[in-house]
């Protein structure tokens, strides 16, 4: 087998209603989580509902270029 590129990645998924409505004054930031997927399985883009502390609800997070 080749040990060329690693079969799970780390990924960086990003709160997608808060970049889309940017960062205003009253928001402090943009919600950030850190996981793993497996390239084989899932060659497409991650997206999972998360909760967002800035939103204050759940909302989907999307994963993100390093």
């Amino acid at each position: 087998m080749a040990k060329g590129k690693e079969v799970r990645v780390r990924v960086i998924l990003e709160c997608t209603s808060c970049v889309q409505n940017g960062v205003n004054k009253e928001s402090r930031g943009i919600s950030r989580y850190i996981t793993q997927k497996n390239r084989h399985n899932t060659p497409s883009r991650l997206e999972l509902r998360k909760f967002c502390p800035y939103c204050y609800k759940h909302t989907l997070h999307g994963e993100i270029k390093k």
